[in-house]
């Protein structure tokens, strides 16, 4: 029985286009822009923006739940 080909595409965009997925990007980047604003955008180069308390377990975007984190260390936190 041969493989079926994979459509990367559309398992894609039926995971980043559902609302909720496109409300908690929205919500990842005004995180950033207003880290960038208060830090400045050389202080965040190459680095992510961080929710102490994740977004998907009720956190905000206020400041005092935000940090500045490498990609390897906010990537191994994960959503804990």
């Amino acid at each position: 029985m041969p493989k079926r080909k994979r459509d990367y595409d559309k398992e894609y965009n039926a995971y980043h286009g559902t609302p909720e997925q496109i409300a908690n990007r929205s919500k990842r980047n005004k995180a950033r822009r207003l880290m960038e604003k208060e830090l400045g955008k050389s202080a965040i180069a190459g680095k992510e923006i961080d929710h102490k308390k994740p977004l998907s377990k009720g956190g905000s975007n206020s400041r005092g739940n935000l940090q500045v984190m490498s990609k390897t260390a906010n990537r191994k936190k994960g959503n804990k």
